[in-house]
Order: C-alpha cells, then structure tokens, then sequence
C-alpha cells in the first residue's frame, strides 16, 4: 500500500463517495488498486462516521488486507516493514493467524498483541492507521525518521488524516485557509519547520510519533526518538562493524518485491556506495544543460565500470520554470529546494523502467558528511578564540556589505544554538520581517524554533548538535519529503537503505572525531566504501543536486518571469513588494547574490497560485 486518506465525523452522506473522492487526489501513489472501508459508528446519537482508503502500488504478487481476522481491526498503510518476516514468526507463535504474505499484515496483528510497544520494533518506513471498530479509536503512526508523510485536519467535529495533504481538498468540511505564521519561518528554513502546515488546522505527525483519537479527544505521544551517545572510539571494531549492518540492509530494502529494483544514482558517494552494494541492472541519473551543474558524467561513469545500465537526462532552464508548478502541487506545501524539480522529472524518467529505486538518503546526518560540520584553516582557528570576541566582531561586521568571510565571522559570532538551524539558512528573521507585509511579521526566529531540540543534546559538542538539529529539522521536513512526494507522483517507491533503524543504532554512537576526520567529512563511511567503490568516489565531496537559478535570473526572460509574479497583486497581501523587487534587481545587475533568498519567495508565489488562485 501506498497512500491512504480517511476521516472521522459527524455524519457524512455517502461517506465511501467522499473517501473515493479524497482517494482520487492522491492516486498517483498508488495506480494498481483501490480498497475502502467505511462505517458509521454503533452509537447512533452521536451520528459519527468514520471512512478510509487505501491505494496500491503492487510491488508484489501479494495482495494486502486492511481487516485482522474477525474484521475488527482495519488498518490503511503507506511504507515498508522489512523486518516483518522475524515479527512474522513470532507473532504465529503467539496464535496470530495471516491471511497474506504482504508485510504490512504485521502491524495488524502486531498491534493486537502490543498495542502501542509494537511501534519501536518495526524496522522501515511506514505511516498507517488503525481503527479498532468495537471501541471506535483511531491510532495514527508514523516512522522514527520521517521517510513516509502523514497529515492530519483538526476541527470539531471532524478529523482527517491522509498521506497527502491534497486530498483533504475533497472533504467538505474541510476548510481551505492560509496559515499565515508558517511564512516567516519557511523564508528562513526553506521548508514547512512548523507542526502546523501551511494549511490552518493541518498538521504534520512528526517521526516517532503516534495520535489517539476517540470521540472527539485527540492525543498525541513520542514512541522513539534519535537521541544519540556519541561515545564509541574503537575505529577498527566500529568500521567492521557498521560496513556489516550497512551492508545487511541494503540486502534487506533489495526484499520484498517482485518487480525489477533500480538505484538513483549521482556522482556522490552515498547513492554510488548503494549502487555498487545492491548492483541494481538500472540506474537512474539527471543534471542540467548549464557547465557546472550535471553529475551525470560520473554516474555514467560508474555505471559502465559496474556493468550496469545508466538512463540520464539533461533539463534546460525552459524545463525548470515550466515544471515548477507540478513539483509544488505534488510536495503539498511551498518547499524551495532547488531539486525537487530535478527529482520529479528523475522519477518519471524511472517509472518507465522500474517501480522502486534505491536512494542514498540519511548518510550525511547519521555520519557528518555536510560541509557545514566541518572547520578548516581559518575558521577552525577563529573557532577557538574566546565567545564574547568573536561576539564582539560579528556585531561590527554585520551591516557592512558583503565581502569574503562574512558569513564564516557571523557564524562564530555566538553560541551554535543561536546560529544554526539546518543546512539551508536562507536569511535571518530580522531579514524576513523586512521583505514581509506587516500582518505577517512577527517575533519568531528560527533559534525559537529549534530549542527545544538543542536542549536535548546539552553537553554534546557543537557538531554533535548541529547533526542532531538536521537530523530532525532538515532529513524529514526537507530531504525525506521531497523524494517521497515527487517520486510518488510518479508512482516510484524509494528506499533508503542507509536510513536503517539499525544502521543508526550502531552510527548514533560513533564520536565525532570517528565521523569528521583531517578535513574529511564521513570519515567512517567513505572508509569503508573503498572496499566497493573506486577511490576517486570514496573521495568526493558532497554537491547534491546544483541547480543554476541563480544563473538563469540574471537572464532578462528569466528575470522576466520572476519580476511579473513580484508584482502581481496577490503577492502584494504578502510581501513588501518594493523589497522583494530589490532583491531581485540587484542580483540582476550583478550587485549581490540574491539567488536563494529570490526563489524561496518565487517558490512559494508558485505554491500559492497552485493551491489558493486556480
């Protein structure tokens, strides 16, 4: 199974009509089937309804259930559960009785038998619920990392969930409105950061999480988090060790399925690494047309030394603004990472050959492989010098224009937890105050935001924390949701062996020192995927998917496109116009480079046509 959508409320007409129609939205997760369950609740007073929907993308010749065995269980799943052959044998010997060999029964009987402890056993990626039709409760679960979404709508009377947020759309009750306070953070972090969506009263399960509702009393409760120990320094027992696991789950994400596995595959060395473990017979790769900006010459590269079939394309800059909108469509919210462009058009490139693909996902945060972790030369030198100076040098440094080492000086100016919240940092919240319209500024900043998360990793050090914050900022709400959203719109199933329950157990106690060695991020890890891989590949540094917007907005039918939607009236109920207009001119004429902070307001002017003008 691949998504589902349902409610609970207070009576719905034809409710198996509204859930079909919910289903619709979202079908691209799953074209192969479609099952519904649908009832309306024994307590006639209350006049409740509850319906849910399931759809298929048939990866084997298995044909899942949604019912335990007296039908008073039933459950819609989204996900894999690649330990639920041992979870299987288990459960049959406590007198659980399968219908099916489809791995998600488990979490039926699982549940069943466990209840709530069931979840922290489950080894995959999944988001499902449960109804339990004798008591009329609803449980909603969703995987410790965040690889499969899960949504849910909150208004008296009525409660929604759904894989995707678009099928809430279809529901009558559901009322379509701008959350207004999820702008300001999303210029910042470039992602939906708040729980509560872009979508007033829809929110986000988080990873780990799982909801109770019954009766109109809803709850929610942690059942995992990624807290790591950072303790183990033992190289040689821990790199034995760990390439072990690594490789025992690659085999394990290359089961269940009867149809033919392909592998992404860029010139870095997290994907390269999976290829040549797995060896799928196709690999998927995609770049563009501009110099600097395609990776598909490695991944050719290492395809043909591997044997392997390599299927690439090249986008232009035509490509890029003309599928913008879909991509936005399909990830539910604005998201202005530049690749999800890139990752939509891979995915429908992949669907014309295979329905799963394996992905590199994870590695950089369960073993440092980002840039930012890592301080050379002067930055690790200016790193060391007392708080209150380098405090001191930032303030004096922060309103003169931009000159090499800014950044590095502003950085180090005070405390991690005051500087760092992810990966992207697109601008400061005084920065967004500025370029917004006033009913949607406000006091937030992105350091509100992630507190709560830094307090739980006092007394690590800095780059421990850094990795913890992306690991539950940036990983789910930024680079686990756009593989999801745009290869299942095309109906690819992705799997991230990396990403492993436990492949963290082991990395989450790695020390920093085994992670980030002599300038080296992902020290552990490329060491042990020389044993595989060709020793350039082990090598390279991180470039993810480089996109050229920057470049092309600097062309005057870009620049064109960009300036027509600053300043259409809608833009204007949100944005500054004069300042966004700034922006975008003096990147133009070659002033400043205002790229980024340009397409996260771009992108989401695409969203909001897509969502609230059409």
């Amino acid at each position: 199974m691949s998504g589902f959508t349902g409610f609970i409320d207070q009576k719905t007409d034809n409710p198996q009509t509204v859930v079909c129609d919910m289903l619709d939205k979202i079908k691209h997760r799953g074209p192969d089937g479609q099952d519904y369950y649908s009832n309306t609740g024994s307590n006639a007073d209350s006049g409740t309804s509850i319906a849910m929907g399931v759809c298929h993308l048939q990866v084997t010749n298995e044909v899942p259930t949604m019912f335990n065995e007296d039908n008073s269980l039933v459950m819609a799943f989204s996900g894999r559960i690649f330990n639920y052959q041992e979870l299987k044998d288990d459960l049959e010997k406590r007198g659980h009785k399968f219908q099916t060999g489809n791995d998600s029964e488990v979490v039926i009987h699982g549940y069943e038998e466990h209840q709530e402890q069931f979840f922290s056993q489950l080894r995959g990626m999944f988001s499902f619920v449960l109804y339990d039709i004798r008591k009329e409760e609803l449980v909603g679960v969703r995987d410790p990392f965040g690889i499969k979404p899960f949504y849910y709508y909150h208004r008296p009377d009525t409660f929604l969930f759904s894989s995707e947020i678009k099928s809430f759309l279809a529901h009558p009750n559901f009322q379509k409105e701008l959350n207004q306070s999820a702008l300001k953070p999303y210029l910042s972090f470039q992602y939906s950061v708040l729980d509560e969506t872009f979508f007033k009263d829809a929110y986000r399960l988080n990873p780990g999480e799982y909801l109770r509702y019954k009766e109109g009393m809803f709850e929610k409760h942690s059942y995992s988090e990624l807290i790591p120990s950072r303790i183990r320094k033992d190289y040689h027992a821990l790199k034995k060790e760990l390439a072990g696991i690594l490789g025992e789950s690659v085999k394990l994400h290359q089961q269940i399925s009867d149809v033919d596995i392909g592998g992404y595959l860029s010139g870095g060395v997290d994907s390269s690494y999976v290829v040549a473990t797995a060896k799928p017979q196709q690999t998927f790769s995609i770049g563009f047309e501009a110099q600097g900006f395609d990776e598909t010459e490695l991944a050719k590269d290492l395809s043909e030394t591997l044997g392997l079939q390599n299927f690439t394309q090249h986008l232009s800059g035509d490509d890029f603004f003309k599928t913008l909108p879909d991509a936005q469509y399909f990830i539910d919210e604005p998201h202005a990472n530049l690749s999800i462009v890139l990752l939509l058009k891979l995915s429908k490139m992949t669907s014309k050959q295979v329905k799963i693909a394996l992905t590199g996902e994870g590695a950089d945060e369960m073993f440092g492989g980002y840039n930012e972790y890592r301080d050379e030369g002067m930055s690790a030198l200016y790193a060391k010098l007392p708080l209150a100076l380098r405090s001191f040098i930032g303030k004096r440094v922060e309103s003169l224009p931009r000159f090499k080492g800014k950044n590095s000086l502003m950085r180090y100016s005070a405390r991690v937890e005051d500087t760092y919240f992810g990966i992207a940092n697109i601008m400061s919240a005084d920065e967004a105050n500025q370029i917004l319209a006033d009913s949607f500024k406000s006091d937030l900043t992105p350091a509100d935001i992630v507190r709560p998360y830094y307090d739980k990793v006092k007394g690590f050090d800095d780059v421990a924390k850094k990795m913890f914050i992306d690991l539950n900022f940036w990983l789910p709400k930024d680079m686990l949701l756009k593989a999801d959203k745009m290869s299942m719109a095309n109906s690819v199933e992705l799997r991230a062996p990396l990403l492993d329950k436990e492949v963290y157990n082991l990395a989450s106690t790695i020390s920093v020192s085994e992670l980030i060695k002599d300038g080296e991020t992902k020290h552990i890890f490329r060491d042990i995927t020389r044993a595989v891989l060709p020793v350039d590949w082990a090598k390279r540094r991180k470039l993810g998917m480089p996109t050229p917007f920057a470049k092309w907005i600097r062309e005057e039918r870009y620049y064109g496109q960009v300036k027509e939607i600053f300043n259409q009236d809608f833009a204007g109920q949100m944005f500054n116009l004069p300042a966004i207009n700034a922006l975008l001119d003096d990147h133009y004429s070659g002033k400043r480079n205002n790229g980024r902070k340009i397409y996260v307001v771009y992108a989401f002017l695409i969203w909001y046509k897509v969502y609230f003008l059409k």
